[in-house]
């Protein structure tokens, strides 16, 4: 693509997105994150050498924030069944705040340029309605609830056409695929690639594009990473479960009646199979299959990853999955930069960009443990990205932005947003 040096218009910058894009981290929308979300900072780091209005609906900065299903924040706490674990574990804090799933606060803070909304699939963008409480759970999305114009009758696309963007991004798609990968394939399917718009990706992906870019806007839009890249998704490998002499007899016992077998040392986790008639109730994972980072939030991790218990099918993908998966997300990105080719728009390749990310947890198979690094870059969920992660997109974003407009914005100093973490989390 040429550069179009001193061909951007800033002044409407509007990002559209998901959760990543509203700043939702270790499972929660909170204040912190929002203002550490990589639009807001690209709008800070802009107002350094242009005045800029970028409004975001803020929750309190005293809110413990919230997340979906009304959950709060995941925490490490300590761990009560094994007092010599001085870092914890996985937990959720005590206290939510549920004010922020039922409040709107566009008539006295909107209208707003950050228009992400957790949970949102691409087609979610066309539903008028969207956020509308009287259309039951699971048909509308309280995250939109406090940003929309009007509740009731407003789509997300609608209140970014209201703005007039001169400037936007937009990251949008992880969720056609993930609340499928994330749950083992057995909650919602992924959103078919062909399709009307409002059905398929494809056709609308085109639809919001060709809105966004009709009275001559300017943006970048973003591919999707592989989720192998994605800690959720690669952190605890299909063969971890080790076994002490004695361990491995008790199993080969217990599962007798299974034909399974156990050998002192590394062994497969020990899963339920689909249930289609042709595969045993239990059998062991084979390689390639990979167990979902989910397991950790659930009371009865310390029984399935000791094999006490098969691991449920909501915990663990198949290779036939996996590669449906891939093939998918790989059909998202060629319509994405299809898409930035024909409109002539800025591409950011979030799938290359993470594909040689350092690995930034490990699962400890002897102590059942994951132990983390001190620089990583994904909260605590494993699925959304810390400040840090936050920063670092927002800075490859700038640079795309130089590199097809000729805009200089300055870039931030990665230092700031530094995090050390917690070095370990133990659940035996």
């Amino acid at each position: 693509m040429a550069n179009q040096k001193n061909t951007i218009d800033f002044s409407r910058f509007v990002a559209i997105g998901d959760s990543i894009t509203a700043g939702y981290a270790d499972g929660v929308l909170s204040y912190k994150g929002q203002v550490n979300a990589y639009p807001n900072l690209i709008a800070r780091q802009y107002q350094s050498i242009q005045p800029l209005v970028f409004r975001q609906a803020l929750v309190s900065k005293q809110s413990p924030g919230i997340g979906f299903a009304g959950r709060s924040k995941l925490i490490l706490a300590p761990d009560k069944q094994n007092p010599k674990n001085k870092w914890g574990c996985l937990s959720y804090a005590e206290a939510e705040d549920q004010h922020i799933l039922s409040e709107t606060t566009y008539a006295n803070s909107g209208p707003f340029h950050n228009l992400a909304v957790p949970g949102a699939k691409a087609a979610h963008l066309l539903m008028p309605g969207y956020g509308n409480p009287e259309k039951g759970t699971d048909n509308y999305n309280p995250f939109f609830t406090r940003l929309a114009s009007d509740p009731a009758t407003a789509s997300v696309l609608e209140d970014i056409l209201k703005l007039r963007p001169t400037f936007f991004t937009m990251l949008i798609g992880n969720n056609d695929i993930l609340s499928y990968a994330m749950h083992g394939g057995t909650n919602d399917v992924m959103t078919p690639l062909e399709g009307k718009p409002g059905e398929g990706f494809a056709a609308t992906l085109r639809y919001i594009t060709g809105k966004l870019t009709e009275h001559g806007a300017k943006g970048l839009l973003a591919t999707l990473p592989d989720l192998t890249a994605i800690p959720f998704f690669n952190t605890i490998a299909y063969d971890q479960l080790l076994l002490e002499k004695q361990e491995a007899i008790q199993l080969t016992l217990h599962y007798a009646s299974s034909g399974l077998a156990f050998k002192t040392g590394r062994n497969a986790f020990i899963v339920e199979a689909a249930n289609d008639g042709l595969t045993p109730p239990l059998r062991q994972m084979q390689e390639g299959e990979i167990v979902l980072f989910g397991i950790m939030e659930d009371p009865l991790r310390t029984e399935y990853l000791s094999g006490r218990l098969p691991i449920p099918k909501v915990y663990y993908l198949t290779r036939t999955e996996i590669a449906e998966i891939k093939a998918r997300i790989n059909a998202y990105n060629e319509v994405i930069a299809d898409l930035s080719a024909e409109k002539d728009l800025g591409l950011i390749r979030l799938d290359q960009l993470l594909a040689n990310a350092s690995p930034e947890r490990f699962y400890d198979a002897r102590a059942r443990a994951i132990h983390y690094t001190e620089t990583g870059t994904f909260s605590l969920d494993g699925i959304h990205i810390n400040a840090m992660g936050q920063a670092l997109l927002a800075n490859e974003l700038i640079k795309t932005i130089h590199r097809t407009y000729g805009l200089k914005i300055p870039r931030l100093p990665i230092v700031q947003f530094r995090k050390k973490h917690r070095v370990s989390m133990h659940i035996k």
